[in-house]
């Protein structure tokens, strides 16, 4: 296995974040003495076949060439414009947000028949899916934030009142409340709601990203994570602690100002409030029948020391302030053993769904 295929870019609002992830997975296949086929999808969803070499910097270039566009065949796989296949032992696809961490890109590539690094495509579709995720985690008797939900459909339904929905959020959950996309990453479509003016705005705006919201109860709390590597029983990194210098951990301070936050690593806890937190990870990553790699994300309460799950990131950001590989780093897995890592998990994976039987 020679040839891994790394595709970034993206139809996401985190498009850019992927090509700066994808530039630190490059480098690192380099150096795993792997042969990289970039592999950019522009924002309108295209494929493009990229050519460049040397050290690509802080972000990988997306080309988008006529003669480089790719199309995908299944019992074919990836071909150029020529019709040849595009050489390729497994994709890496290190593309974030929405049609490549949530089980769209992980469902296509299953019909190609192409391993591929990271979770499959139910739990990728899962992970993404805040709401979903925390009613399974509920179910398995895991801590989350209160929350409450609402679809599209039900806002738009004949006798909706935004005004009586609030009230019922407010009642059950108290202010101020987190309105969040349900299936949205990096805090893209956040909002924090104060009054009856926001969070109905904050309802519209979420539901421009998504047909479903989230709508949490607002913990005063510390922002806890852990990388979890692993095909059924994970290892786990961490924890580490974000310390933001916004009102809350959103998307300018994950990636735009290089001060909204400070990263802790390791996170100062206690050896037992530590052990609760990397015990509850590894749970919630479980109970997604999460493989390949997360990071999860923990609340830790600051009044009363409770623990409660966060959501879960199924590819993670691997830039230069991304909490992922820097816990990894920190317990001696650097960038080629981490990516090394990475590809071994997901042959294991691939090998391992080949043994399954489909036709009795």
């Amino acid at each position: 296995m020679k040839h891994i295929v790394l595709i970034y870019g993206g139809r996401s609002g985190e498009h850019e974040v992927s090509l700066r992830s994808g530039a630190f997975i490059y480098r690192n296949l380099i150096k795993c003495g792997y042969q990289p086929v970039p592999v950019g999808i522009s924002r309108d969803g295209v494929w493009y076949r990229q050519t460049f070499s040397g050290d690509p910097g802080d972000a990988l270039p997306l080309a988008t060439e006529e003669k480089d566009r790719l199309s995908l065949v299944p019992g074919k796989g990836i071909l150029t414009g020529e019709g040849s296949p595009l050489p390729c032992d497994m994709v890496f696809p290190v593309i974030h947000g929405t049609f490549g961490e949530d089980g769209t890109l992980q469902g296509l590539l299953e019909m190609l028949n192409i391993p591929y690094v990271g979770a499959g495509l139910q739990s990728s579709a899962l992970g993404m899916d805040k709401v979903c995720a925390k009613k399974i985690w509920e179910s398995e008797g895991l801590p989350v934030v209160p929350f409450l939900s609402l679809t599209r459909a039900d806002r738009d339904r004949e006798g909706w009142k935004g005004e009586d929905f609030y009230r019922e959020c407010v009642d059950t959950l108290s202010l101020p409340l987190f309105i969040k996309p349900s299936r949205a990453g990096s805090s893209v479509g956040v909002t924090k709601a104060t009054d009856g003016a926001s969070f109905l705005a904050g309802l519209d705006g979420a539901l421009q990203f998504d047909r479903e919201v989230l709508i949490e109860k607002a913990v005063n709390a510390r922002e806890i994570e852990c990388s979890l590597l692993g095909n059924g029983n994970p290892r786990v990194f961490g924890p580490g602690e974000i310390a933001p210098t916004h009102e809350f951990y959103d998307y300018d301070a994950k990636y735009i100002d290089p001060d909204g936050a400070a990263l802790l690593i390791p996170a100062p806890l206690e050896d037992d409030v530590s052990r609760r937190i990397r015990e509850t990870a590894r749970n919630a990553y479980r109970a997604l029948k999460l493989n390949g790699l997360a990071r999860v994300d923990i609340f830790l309460e600051k009044e009363s020391g409770e623990i409660y799950i966060n959501e879960v990131n199924t590819m993670p950001g691997f830039t230069s302030i991304s909490m992922f590989p820097r816990l990894c780093a920190a317990e001696g897995l650097d960038g080629p053993e981490l990516v090394g890592e990475l590809i071994d998990l997901a042959r294991e994976e691939y090998e391992a769904k080949s043994r399954l039987i489909y036709v009795k």
